[in-house]
């Protein structure tokens, strides 16, 4: 008998980063280039997808813990306080998370990735949610997925944002909220993108593994020092490409097996951030969401090396 928690989780991460594909691919199904990127990750990711419904399906089932009300609460104060930061402080929503993110890493490592998670539903425009009852309904709705997809894609780069998207499509969803209009990136973007983003995500594993100071903190450190960098600068869009990718250097060794792998899947979520661009735009956790299904994509790949 299996979890059923834990695959209502499994379901959850599934669908979302399938939404998030088909979002950006209704209405321009003739764009040959993007339908093929798109057939290809479909291809591979499906093969780490099934592989990990074989392992949660074959998990017993556990009980709710003290931990896991923790977690919840965790996830739920990281996005108000990333809101607030975001918004009223103005911090923008990328200094933000990434500065929450620190902070719970090196203050409260016990809850560092459900806060983490919480910071990234944070993210989420105003406009999107414009009263707090919205975004407490998200990171709540993020809150009950953090707990049932614990033991589900464990390892994988962009989990914490794919779950969310999770919640705020899900708010989204409940109480007729629109996304904002998204603004397209044009394919040459990929010059300076797709560079970026591989950069990022060797960097993250650099800080988290090679120097030992943990995926929370080595994605939000490379974050933090992109968003108040790159900003400064006039290079907003490389910021947030910056802080996408860093998602993808969260990927534990079992998952991507070495710097390599870990520069595609940063390249490839370079790739999938242009396609992506207007697609549920606002929401937070869409960045983790496109480094989930860049790592997913890549460690698939690697099964057929």
């Amino acid at each position: 008998m299996f979890g059923f928690r834990r695959v209502l989780g499994y379901l959850a991460l599934v669908a979302t980063p399938t939404a998030l594909l088909a979002s950006s691919l209704f209405g321009d199904v003739t764009d040959t280039p993007l339908v093929s990127v798109y057939g290809l990750i479909g291809l591979t990711g499906a093969t780490t997808v099934v592989a990990e419904r074989d392992r949660v399906f074959g998990v017993g089932t556990t009980s709710l813990t003290a931990d896991d009300t923790l977690d919840a609460v965790a996830v739920v104060a990281g996005a108000v306080l990333t809101h607030v930061a975001s918004v009223d402080v103005g911090l923008g929503p990328v200094v933000a998370s990434a500065l929450v993110g620190l902070l719970a890493g090196l203050l409260t490592p016990r809850v560092d990735a459900a806060a983490y998670c919480g910071s990234f539903v944070g993210m989420a425009s105003a406009q999107v949610f414009p009263a707090v009852e919205y975004l407490l309904l998200a990171g709540g709705v993020s809150a009950l997925a953090f707990v049932a997809a614990k033991g589900a894609f464990e390892g994988v780069g962009g989990k914490l944002g794919t779950l969310a998207l999770f919640g705020c499509v899900t708010t989204v969803a409940l109480t007729g909220a629109d996304f904002t209009a998204g603004e397209a990136l044009a394919p040459t973007a990929a010059v300076s993108v797709v560079p970026v983003a591989a950069l990022a995500a060797v960097a993250t594993v650099v800080v988290s593994l090679r120097f030992d100071h943990g995926a929370v903190v080595g994605s939000a450190l490379v974050g933090l020092v992109a968003g108040l960098f790159l900003t400064a600068v006039g290079s907003e869009t490389l910021a947030v490409v910056t802080f996408c990718a860093t998602f993808v250097g969260m990927s534990s060794r079992d998952r991507l097996r070495h710097e390599g792998y870990v520069a595609l899947a940063g390249a490839l979520s370079g790739i999938v951030f242009i396609a992506v661009a207007t697609a549920f735009a606002g929401a937070g956790g869409k960045l983790g969401t496109i480094a989930f299904i860049a790592c997913i994509s890549i460690a698939g790949a690697e099964r057929f090396v």
